[in-house]
């Protein structure tokens, strides 16, 4: 249940940076849906690779490298669906941080709706 809500909240924070942001454009709520699943799954699969081979430079930069590592991913989904485009890697750069202080404020949330009871 968590994942679903989870889900449906992240496609609204999309929704949310397109709104916000002119260099992101997203055209449905489905496509937002679409679009949130794609970027989470590549956060699941594609960002641990990156992480760790980009590790020296994320070291060196002090950690400021994965936001570019956030950017790109962010760029990355926009090229594979059609409802969902981001105009260029700047633009990437600021939504996908827009969209990962979003990201925070639902986890933040939904920590607090669904806690563990002992």
């Amino acid at each position: 249940m968590r994942l679903l809500i989870k889900w449906l909240l992240s496609a609204l924070a999309l929704l949310a940076v397109a709104y916000l942001y002119s260099g992101v454009q997203v055209t449905t709520y489905s496509s937002a849906l679409l679009a949130a699943a794609v970027i989470g799954l590549l956060n699941m699969f594609v960002r641990p690779v990156l992480v760790v081979l980009t590790l020296p430079v994320t070291i060196v930069t002090l950690g400021l490298f994965l936001f570019v590592i956030n950017a790109l991913l962010f760029w990355a989904a926009s090229g594979l669906l059609s409802g969902f485009h981001v105009n260029s890697f700047f633009a990437a750069l600021v939504g996908s941080l827009i969209y990962s202080l979003l990201g925070m404020l639902i986890e933040s949330a939904l920590g607090g709706l669904f806690t563990k009871q002992g």
